[in-house]
Protein backbone atom coordinates (compact mmCIF):
# COMPACT_ATOMS: atom_id res chain seq x y z
CA UNK A 1 0.00 0.00 0.00
CA UNK A 2 1.19 3.33 -1.17
CA UNK A 3 1.18 6.42 1.77
CA UNK A 4 1.65 8.63 -1.58
CA UNK A 5 -1.36 7.68 -3.49
CA UNK A 6 -3.96 7.21 -0.46
CA UNK A 7 -3.21 10.57 0.16
CA UNK A 8 -3.76 11.91 -3.17
CA UNK A 9 -7.11 10.52 -2.97
CA UNK A 10 -7.81 11.95 0.30
CA UNK A 11 -6.64 15.21 -1.17
CA UNK A 12 -9.45 14.58 -4.09
CA UNK A 13 -11.98 13.80 -1.66
CA UNK A 14 -11.42 16.63 0.70
CA UNK A 15 -11.69 19.33 -2.51
CA UNK A 16 -14.80 17.60 -3.47
CA UNK A 17 -16.45 17.99 0.35
CA UNK A 18 -14.91 21.93 0.29
CA UNK A 19 -16.16 22.31 -3.43
CA UNK A 20 -19.89 20.71 -2.19
CA UNK A 21 -20.75 24.08 0.11
CA UNK A 22 -23.75 22.89 0.55
CA UNK A 23 -23.08 19.50 1.86
CA UNK A 24 -20.73 20.76 4.25
CA UNK A 25 -22.93 23.26 5.77
CA UNK A 26 -25.46 20.62 6.68
CA UNK A 27 -22.89 17.98 7.25
CA UNK A 28 -21.65 20.94 10.47
CA UNK A 29 -25.05 21.68 11.48
CA UNK A 30 -26.75 18.43 11.34
CA UNK A 31 -25.39 17.92 15.22
CA UNK A 32 -25.79 21.64 16.33
CA UNK A 33 -29.50 21.42 14.88
CA UNK A 34 -30.20 17.84 16.13
CA UNK A 35 -28.84 18.65 19.94
CA UNK A 36 -30.70 21.54 19.95
CA UNK A 37 -33.95 19.71 18.98
CA UNK A 38 -33.48 16.84 21.47
CA UNK A 39 -31.98 18.72 24.17
CA UNK A 40 -34.27 21.49 24.50
CA UNK A 41 -37.61 20.34 22.65
CA UNK A 42 -37.60 16.42 24.30
CA UNK A 43 -37.94 15.62 27.54
CA UNK A 44 -38.74 12.64 29.21
CA UNK A 45 -39.07 14.13 32.02
CA UNK A 46 -42.37 14.06 33.91
CA UNK A 47 -43.61 16.81 36.51
CA UNK A 48 -45.95 19.80 36.66
CA UNK A 49 -48.71 17.09 36.07
CA UNK A 50 -51.55 19.56 34.48
CA UNK A 51 -54.46 18.82 37.24
CA UNK A 52 -58.28 20.22 37.77
CA UNK A 53 -60.04 20.02 40.93
CA UNK A 54 -63.57 19.22 42.05
CA UNK A 55 -63.69 19.63 45.85
CA UNK A 56 -67.46 18.64 47.08
CA UNK A 57 -66.43 18.65 50.31
CA UNK A 58 -65.36 22.18 50.71
CA UNK A 59 -63.55 21.64 54.23
CA UNK A 60 -60.10 22.10 55.63
CA UNK A 61 -59.71 18.31 55.65
CA UNK A 62 -60.37 18.40 51.80
CA UNK A 63 -58.33 21.79 51.27
CA UNK A 64 -55.04 19.97 53.23
CA UNK A 65 -55.94 16.65 50.93
CA UNK A 66 -55.36 19.48 47.87
CA UNK A 67 -52.30 21.00 49.23
CA UNK A 68 -50.76 17.96 49.28
CA UNK A 69 -50.65 18.13 45.39
CA UNK A 70 -50.01 22.04 45.09
CA UNK A 71 -46.95 21.15 47.52
CA UNK A 72 -45.34 18.63 44.85
CA UNK A 73 -43.18 19.71 42.00
CA UNK A 74 -45.28 16.90 39.90
CA UNK A 75 -48.18 18.25 39.79
CA UNK A 76 -50.33 21.72 38.88
CA UNK A 77 -53.13 22.52 39.50
CA UNK A 78 -54.56 24.42 36.79
CA UNK A 79 -58.49 24.66 37.01
CA UNK A 80 -61.18 24.23 39.87
CA UNK A 81 -64.08 22.31 38.57
CA UNK A 82 -67.67 23.34 39.68
CA UNK A 83 -68.80 19.69 38.63
CA UNK A 84 -67.73 16.58 37.23
CA UNK A 85 -68.97 17.75 33.70
CA UNK A 86 -66.19 20.35 33.97
CA UNK A 87 -63.69 17.81 34.76
CA UNK A 88 -64.44 15.69 31.91
CA UNK A 89 -64.55 18.42 29.85
CA UNK A 90 -60.79 19.29 30.97
CA UNK A 91 -59.74 15.81 30.40
CA UNK A 92 -61.20 15.47 26.94
CA UNK A 93 -59.67 19.33 26.08
CA UNK A 94 -55.93 17.65 26.99
CA UNK A 95 -56.05 20.87 29.42
CA UNK A 96 -55.53 18.72 32.41
CA UNK A 97 -53.66 15.03 32.39
CA UNK A 98 -55.14 14.19 35.68
CA UNK A 99 -59.05 14.91 37.87
CA UNK A 100 -58.76 14.99 41.22
CA UNK A 101 -62.61 14.81 42.68
CA UNK A 102 -63.56 14.87 46.75
CA UNK A 103 -66.40 13.24 47.56
CA UNK A 104 -68.85 14.96 49.91
CA UNK A 105 -68.31 13.08 52.48
CA UNK A 106 -64.59 12.33 52.55
CA UNK A 107 -64.23 14.91 55.76
CA UNK A 108 -66.81 12.80 57.62
CA UNK A 109 -65.36 9.12 57.28
CA UNK A 110 -61.79 10.83 57.70
CA UNK A 111 -62.27 11.75 60.59
CA UNK A 112 -64.92 9.39 61.72
CA UNK A 113 -62.10 6.93 61.39
CA UNK A 114 -63.54 5.38 58.44
CA UNK A 115 -61.77 4.74 55.08
CA UNK A 116 -62.11 7.97 53.06
CA UNK A 117 -62.33 7.62 49.71
CA UNK A 118 -61.70 10.46 46.90
CA UNK A 119 -61.79 9.67 43.12
CA UNK A 120 -58.58 10.28 40.81
CA UNK A 121 -58.88 10.40 36.86
CA UNK A 122 -55.97 10.08 34.44
CA UNK A 123 -56.24 10.36 31.29
CA UNK A 124 -54.18 6.97 29.73
CA UNK A 125 -53.73 8.48 25.82
CA UNK A 126 -49.93 8.78 26.63
CA UNK A 127 -50.06 5.40 28.47
CA UNK A 128 -45.90 5.86 29.40
CA UNK A 129 -46.79 9.36 30.85
CA UNK A 130 -49.79 7.86 32.22
CA UNK A 131 -48.06 5.14 34.66
CA UNK A 132 -45.21 7.66 35.42
CA UNK A 133 -48.00 9.83 36.97
CA UNK A 134 -50.10 7.00 38.79
CA UNK A 135 -46.66 6.37 40.10
CA UNK A 136 -46.62 10.21 41.62
CA UNK A 137 -50.31 10.24 42.29
CA UNK A 138 -49.86 7.18 44.80
CA UNK A 139 -46.92 8.17 46.20
CA UNK A 140 -48.31 11.22 47.38
CA UNK A 141 -51.60 9.41 48.61
CA UNK A 142 -49.72 7.37 50.55
CA UNK A 143 -47.74 9.55 52.01
CA UNK A 144 -50.55 11.74 53.16
CA UNK A 145 -52.33 8.39 54.60
CA UNK A 146 -49.36 7.55 56.59
CA UNK A 147 -49.15 11.06 58.27
CA UNK A 148 -52.78 10.90 59.16
CA UNK A 149 -52.39 7.50 60.69
CA UNK A 150 -49.64 9.16 62.15
CA UNK A 151 -51.43 12.10 63.58
CA UNK A 152 -54.24 9.38 64.41
CA UNK A 153 -52.31 7.57 66.88
CA UNK A 154 -50.41 10.63 68.87
CA UNK A 155 -54.71 12.04 69.25
CA UNK A 156 -55.39 8.80 71.09
CA UNK A 157 -52.18 8.70 72.94
CA UNK A 158 -50.59 5.92 71.62
CA UNK A 159 -47.22 8.05 70.42
CA UNK A 160 -46.33 8.82 66.98
CA UNK A 161 -46.44 6.10 64.71
CA UNK A 162 -43.31 4.54 63.65
CA UNK A 163 -42.64 2.65 60.23
CA UNK A 164 -40.82 -0.93 60.96
CA UNK A 165 -38.71 0.20 57.50
CA UNK A 166 -37.34 3.32 56.72
CA UNK A 167 -36.28 3.76 53.21
CA UNK A 168 -33.65 5.77 52.37
CA UNK A 169 -33.37 6.47 48.41
CA UNK A 170 -30.14 6.82 47.04
CA UNK A 171 -29.95 7.77 43.12
CA UNK A 172 -26.69 6.96 41.54
CA UNK A 173 -24.79 8.95 38.65
CA UNK A 174 -27.74 10.63 37.55
CA UNK A 175 -29.17 12.55 40.47
CA UNK A 176 -31.49 14.83 39.64
CA UNK A 177 -33.29 12.29 37.51
CA UNK A 178 -33.15 14.61 34.13
CA UNK A 179 -33.78 13.26 30.74
CA UNK A 180 -31.39 15.73 29.22
CA UNK A 181 -28.23 13.47 30.88
CA UNK A 182 -29.49 10.34 29.51
CA UNK A 183 -30.25 11.73 25.68
CA UNK A 184 -27.83 13.77 24.60
CA UNK A 185 -24.79 10.94 25.43
CA UNK A 186 -26.78 8.89 22.69
CA UNK A 187 -27.56 11.05 20.74
CA UNK A 188 -23.86 11.60 19.71
CA UNK A 189 -24.10 7.90 18.39
CA UNK A 190 -27.18 8.44 16.05
CA UNK A 191 -25.18 11.90 14.67
CA UNK A 192 -22.14 9.96 14.21
CA UNK A 193 -24.11 7.44 12.22
CA UNK A 194 -25.53 9.44 9.98
CA UNK A 195 -22.91 11.87 9.01
CA UNK A 196 -20.64 8.24 8.29
CA UNK A 197 -22.82 6.44 6.70
CA UNK A 198 -25.07 8.58 4.96
CA UNK A 199 -22.76 10.61 3.63
CA UNK A 200 -20.43 7.86 2.30
CA UNK A 201 -22.43 5.63 1.55
CA UNK A 202 -22.92 7.86 -1.97
CA UNK A 203 -19.21 8.48 -2.89
CA UNK A 204 -18.42 5.34 -4.70
CA UNK A 205 -21.51 5.31 -6.42
CA UNK A 206 -21.53 9.36 -7.17
CA UNK A 207 -17.86 8.03 -8.84
CA UNK A 208 -20.07 5.86 -10.96
CA UNK A 209 -22.78 8.13 -12.06
CA UNK A 210 -20.66 10.86 -12.84
CA UNK A 211 -17.86 8.55 -14.69
CA UNK A 212 -14.73 9.53 -12.67
CA UNK A 213 -14.49 5.97 -11.30
CA UNK A 214 -13.09 4.89 -14.96
CA UNK A 215 -10.55 7.51 -14.38
CA UNK A 216 -9.86 5.83 -10.99
CA UNK A 217 -9.92 2.41 -12.63
CA UNK A 218 -7.10 3.63 -15.05
CA UNK A 219 -4.85 5.22 -12.12
CA UNK A 220 -2.38 2.40 -9.68
CA UNK A 221 -4.63 3.16 -6.81
CA UNK A 222 -5.96 -0.31 -4.69
CA UNK A 223 -8.73 -0.93 -3.44
CA UNK A 224 -7.40 -0.56 0.12
CA UNK A 225 -5.79 2.65 -1.33
CA UNK A 226 -9.25 3.98 -2.15
CA UNK A 227 -10.79 2.94 0.52
CA UNK A 228 -8.71 4.54 3.00
CA UNK A 229 -8.38 7.51 0.82
CA UNK A 230 -12.15 8.47 0.71
CA UNK A 231 -12.56 7.55 4.61
CA UNK A 232 -9.46 10.07 5.48
CA UNK A 233 -11.66 12.96 3.82
CA UNK A 234 -15.25 12.15 6.25
CA UNK A 235 -13.54 11.30 8.99
CA UNK A 236 -12.31 14.25 9.84
CA UNK A 237 -15.53 15.66 9.16
CA UNK A 238 -16.72 13.14 11.47
CA UNK A 239 -14.40 14.12 14.52
CA UNK A 240 -15.19 17.43 13.46
CA UNK A 241 -18.45 16.95 14.35
CA UNK A 242 -17.99 14.64 17.22
CA UNK A 243 -16.47 17.50 18.93
CA UNK A 244 -19.03 20.18 18.57
CA UNK A 245 -21.64 17.29 20.00
CA UNK A 246 -18.87 17.25 23.35
CA UNK A 247 -19.04 21.12 23.27
CA UNK A 248 -22.63 21.41 23.33
CA UNK A 249 -23.27 18.52 25.65
CA UNK A 250 -21.21 19.66 28.06
CA UNK A 251 -20.94 23.42 27.74
CA UNK A 252 -24.57 24.28 26.67
CA UNK A 253 -26.50 21.24 28.05
CA UNK A 254 -24.41 20.53 31.36
CA UNK A 255 -24.33 16.93 30.97
CA UNK A 256 -21.69 15.48 33.23
CA UNK A 257 -18.77 14.06 31.74
CA UNK A 258 -17.31 11.99 34.67
CA UNK A 259 -15.29 9.58 32.34
CA UNK A 260 -12.05 9.71 30.51
CA UNK A 261 -11.79 11.77 27.94
CA UNK A 262 -9.47 10.09 25.96
CA UNK A 263 -11.61 6.77 26.27
CA UNK A 264 -14.56 8.69 24.96
CA UNK A 265 -12.58 10.11 22.13
CA UNK A 266 -10.94 6.65 21.45
CA UNK A 267 -14.29 4.75 21.17
CA UNK A 268 -15.92 7.60 19.13
CA UNK A 269 -13.29 6.85 16.79
CA UNK A 270 -13.13 3.32 16.61
CA UNK A 271 -17.50 3.71 15.89
CA UNK A 272 -16.88 5.83 13.10
CA UNK A 273 -14.56 4.20 11.49
CA UNK A 274 -16.48 1.00 11.41
CA UNK A 275 -19.87 2.91 10.25
CA UNK A 276 -17.73 4.95 7.22
CA UNK A 277 -16.50 1.44 6.00
CA UNK A 278 -20.56 0.34 6.29
CA UNK A 279 -20.93 3.17 3.97
CA UNK A 280 -18.10 2.75 1.56
CA UNK A 281 -19.67 -1.04 1.28
CA UNK A 282 -23.01 -0.37 1.17
CA UNK A 283 -21.72 2.53 -1.58
CA UNK A 284 -19.32 0.06 -3.21
CA UNK A 285 -22.49 -2.89 -3.69
CA UNK A 286 -24.72 -0.51 -5.89
CA UNK A 287 -24.08 2.43 -8.24
CA UNK A 288 -27.19 4.17 -7.60
CA UNK A 289 -27.17 6.85 -5.06
CA UNK A 290 -30.80 6.85 -4.39
CA UNK A 291 -30.68 2.79 -3.09
CA UNK A 292 -27.50 3.20 -1.21
CA UNK A 293 -29.34 6.41 0.51
CA UNK A 294 -32.29 4.55 1.13
CA UNK A 295 -29.81 1.13 2.40
CA UNK A 296 -27.69 3.26 4.46
CA UNK A 297 -31.20 4.88 5.91
CA UNK A 298 -32.34 1.20 6.59
CA UNK A 299 -29.36 -0.19 7.76
CA UNK A 300 -27.44 2.65 10.03
CA UNK A 301 -29.94 5.38 10.72
CA UNK A 302 -33.09 3.55 11.75
CA UNK A 303 -31.58 0.80 14.08
CA UNK A 304 -29.40 3.32 15.68
CA UNK A 305 -32.39 5.36 16.48
CA UNK A 306 -34.50 2.42 17.30
CA UNK A 307 -32.66 -0.45 18.17
CA UNK A 308 -29.48 1.44 20.34
CA UNK A 309 -31.66 2.46 23.64
CA UNK A 310 -30.81 5.54 22.59
CA UNK A 311 -34.59 6.46 24.10
CA UNK A 312 -36.30 3.07 24.09
CA UNK A 313 -35.21 0.55 26.63
CA UNK A 314 -34.00 -2.42 25.22
CA UNK A 315 -35.00 -4.78 27.99
CA UNK A 316 -38.76 -3.73 26.97
CA UNK A 317 -38.50 -4.89 23.70
CA UNK A 318 -39.81 -7.93 22.28
CA UNK A 319 -37.45 -11.02 22.85
CA UNK A 320 -36.33 -11.48 19.34
CA UNK A 321 -36.21 -7.94 18.87
CA UNK A 322 -33.64 -7.77 21.98
CA UNK A 323 -31.94 -10.79 20.24
CA UNK A 324 -31.46 -8.76 16.98
CA UNK A 325 -30.15 -5.58 18.51
CA UNK A 326 -26.85 -7.70 19.36
CA UNK A 327 -25.66 -6.80 15.79
CA UNK A 328 -26.36 -3.11 16.22
CA UNK A 329 -23.23 -1.35 17.01
CA UNK A 330 -24.77 1.66 17.94
CA UNK A 331 -26.18 -0.33 20.55
CA UNK A 332 -22.46 -0.64 22.08
CA UNK A 333 -21.82 2.75 21.43
CA UNK A 334 -24.65 4.27 23.27
CA UNK A 335 -23.74 1.96 26.35
CA UNK A 336 -19.83 3.36 26.00
CA UNK A 337 -21.24 7.08 25.92
CA UNK A 338 -23.44 6.78 28.84
CA UNK A 339 -21.38 5.00 30.93
CA UNK A 340 -18.39 7.43 30.14
CA UNK A 341 -20.60 10.13 30.88
CA UNK A 342 -22.72 9.45 33.72
CA UNK A 343 -20.96 6.54 35.07
CA UNK A 344 -17.13 7.51 34.28
CA UNK A 345 -16.62 3.99 34.16
CA UNK A 346 -13.36 2.54 32.47
CA UNK A 347 -11.84 0.26 30.38
CA UNK A 348 -12.64 -2.79 33.19
CA UNK A 349 -15.97 -2.40 32.38
CA UNK A 350 -15.91 -1.47 28.47
CA UNK A 351 -13.66 -3.80 26.95
CA UNK A 352 -16.57 -6.00 25.85
CA UNK A 353 -18.92 -2.90 23.46
CA UNK A 354 -15.11 -1.46 22.73
CA UNK A 355 -13.84 -5.51 21.24
CA UNK A 356 -17.20 -5.24 19.54
CA UNK A 357 -16.71 -2.17 18.07
CA UNK A 358 -13.21 -3.21 16.75
CA UNK A 359 -14.39 -6.70 15.28
CA UNK A 360 -16.78 -4.94 13.83
CA UNK A 361 -14.65 -1.86 12.01
CA UNK A 362 -12.29 -4.87 10.77
CA UNK A 363 -14.65 -6.72 9.12
CA UNK A 364 -16.33 -3.82 7.66
CA UNK A 365 -13.11 -2.69 6.22
CA UNK A 366 -12.58 -6.24 4.50
CA UNK A 367 -15.87 -6.26 3.00
CA UNK A 368 -15.94 -2.87 1.82
CA UNK A 369 -12.43 -3.61 0.18
CA UNK A 370 -13.16 -6.66 -1.26
CA UNK A 371 -16.45 -5.70 -2.66
CA UNK A 372 -14.44 -2.33 -4.36
CA UNK A 373 -12.00 -4.96 -5.63
CA UNK A 374 -14.43 -6.58 -7.11
CA UNK A 375 -16.07 -3.94 -8.93
CA UNK A 376 -12.94 -2.85 -10.23
CA UNK A 377 -12.47 -6.33 -11.73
Amino acid sequence: MSFRRTRAVARKEFLHIVRDARSLILALLLPFVMLILFGWALSLDVDKIPTVVYDRSRTPESRDLIRQFTGSRYFQVVAVAASDADVDRSIDRSRALLGLVIPEDYAKDLLAGRDAQVQLILDGSDSNTASIALGYVDGVVQAYAAQLRSDAQVQKGAGKLKSPVEPRIRVWYNNDLVSRNYIVPGLIAVILMIIASLLTSLTIAREWETGTMEQLLSTPVRPTELVLGKLSAYFTLGVTDMLICLFIGVIVFDVPLKGSVLLLFFSSCLFLFGALCWGIFLSASTRSQLIAYQLGTLTSFLPAFLLSGFIYAIQDMPVAIQVFTYIVPARYFVTILKTIFLKGAGLEILWGELGFLFLYAAIVFVLASRKLRQKIA
